[in-house]
């Protein structure tokens, strides 16, 4: 029943967008106009992209104007990325935070383009589900504690909900890029969770390489006993190589060679 510890990455991102959700806070009771400015300037529009501004794929995630966003979303880094980030370490859930951001703007932004996502999009949503995703592929049949509701349940189901849920909010916003955004987070963190966290056996890896490596040296070592064959046979005199292209001397009663027909290995 412990709450989960305020360190890490996870620390850092909750502060960060917590002292810009102040600044617009303050600048909505002071300066309305400016707080329209700097809302407009971080979020995911498509017709600022669209010219260049291409900071938008990653400010996005720390914008917000509903505050009921910006605490479900900070709930969500808090309860769920701090098991995240002990499972893969803080420079690996920095990346996993922001390279999901990135994806899942950059294909909202391509879904705007043909005409289906409306609107702009606001908050790191994307990455919560992203990392949301990446929680339950780390632990599938894991269950887990809803706050504040003393009930556990099996993050399959949280996972299925959620994005049924937001699905649901799509369709009643008739499509706006917002929803889609975060549906397309849980599919950033899936990607993410395939390239970069799902640990391969690198030993399977290493010995094809030095293998190909090997085989393409004792290629190059027989070519140039070829070559050399020929060369001896045009000044009349014949050499031998065996299957791995070492030389075979002429017999030698003499050679103290310990039986083998080769009279060195390269």
């Amino acid at each position: 029943m412990g709450f989960p510890p305020f360190r890490g990455a996870v620390r850092q991102i909750i502060l960060a967008s917590g002292v810009i959700y102040v600044v617009t806070l303050l600048l909505w009771a002071t300066n309305d106009v400016l707080a329209n400015r700097l809302l407009h300037t971080g979020a995911l529009d498509p017709g600022g992209i669209l010219h260049g501004e291409l900071w938008r794929f990653l400010t996005y995630a720390f914008v917000y104007r509903d505050p009921i966003n910006f605490v479900l979303s900070m709930l969500g880094i808090y309860f769920l990325g701090w098991a995240v980030e002990e499972r893969i370490g803080t420079s690996r859930f920095y990346a996993l935070f922001f390279g999901t951001t990135i994806i899942a703007g950059v294909a909202g932004f391509l879904l705007s383009l043909s005409g289906i996502a409306l609107g702009e999009a606001t908050g790191c949503g994307a990455a919560v589900n992203a990392i949301l995703m990446v929680f339950y592929l780390f632990n599938r049949n894991a269950p887990i504690m809803l706050f504040p509701l003393p009930m556990q349940f099996p993050i399959k189901w949280i996972v299925i909900a959620t994005a049924g849920i937001q699905t649901a909010y799509l369709l009643l916003s008739h499509f706006a890029l917002f929803y889609f955004v975060l549906l397309l987070g849980m599919g950033a963190g899936y990607i993410w969770y395939s390239l970069f966290l799902t640990r391969k056996p690198s030993t399977g890896l290493s010995e094809r390489f030095f293998g190909f490596r090997n085989s393409y040296y004792r290629w190059k070592r027989r070519r140039a006993a070829r070559k050399f064959e020929v060369y001896m046979r045009g000044h009349n005199r014949t050499v031998s190589f065996d299957e791995h292209g070492n030389y075979i001397p002429p017999d030698d009663v003499d050679k103290k060679n310990g039986g083998s027909k080769s009279g060195w290995v390269n």
